[in-house]
């Protein structure tokens, strides 16, 4: 899978996108990473500008924003085009899980400021996805959450299926070794029915967490 982010500051993927299971992932050719910044599509003058109708901060001007997306789409035919908007759509893994089977290819845009015009998603009929009722600084958090949650739906990415936190009975509450831990003088010990190796019990005490 191909993702195409649209982003003014692409660096602050970076580091998030260098580490662990996702380097891996790219590193493996499992999925890609391709960055197409809106600055890169303005010859003269600046992505941002004042809104229309008043109100404080800078809107992300459409045009650069469109040709980027322009680049990214190029002549593919089947592409899934995402705004993040905090007006949009619940993103899950019911959502995730739909995009990497369906989608081979994903464009999502990652505004700042106040975000963009609403006309790049008009134009491009982009489907809104919110990470949560909250509004952040960048559209960067957003765009790597997506990028992460997506990719573990991928067959290689996780390594084995089961880890898949969703396809199995899972806890909240995890441990390993030591069985037994002291902290100012109060013992804390791994709960015995994870000890005891009767499968059964050991199911039944995940879903009751």
């Amino acid at each position: 899978m191909i993702f195409h982010i649209i982003t003014i500051f692409p660096q602050s993927f970076d580091s998030y996108l260098s580490e662990s299971i996702l380097a891996r992932a790219i590193k493996n050719k499992k999925i890609k990473i391709k960055f197409y910044n809106p600055r890169d599509f303005v010859k003269e003058g600046r992505v941002d500008f004042k809104a229309y109708g008043g109100g404080p901060g800078m809107v992300m001007k459409a045009e650069p924003v469109i040709k980027a997306i322009t680049k990214a789409i190029g002549k593919k035919k089947k592409i899934k085009i995402i705004f993040l908007s905090p007006n949009g759509k619940a993103f899950d893994n019911v959502i995730a899980r739909k995009f990497s089977k369906n989608y081979k290819d994903i464009v999502i845009i990652s505004g700042n400021y106040e975000g963009i015009d609403a006309r790049v998603r008009k134009i491009f009929k982009a489907e809104e996805i919110s990470i949560g009722d909250f509004v952040l600084t960048s559209g960067a958090l957003p765009a790597m959450i997506l990028i992460d949650v997506i990719s573990r739906q991928i067959e290689g990415v996780l390594g084995k299926s089961e880890s898949l936190e969703e396809n199995r009975v899972s806890s909240s509450d995890v441990y390993t070794r030591p069985e037994e831990i002291i902290y100012k003088k109060k013992k804390y010990k791994v709960p015995k029915v994870l000890l005891s190796g009767h499968h059964k019990k050991i199911e039944e005490w995940k879903k009751k967490k």
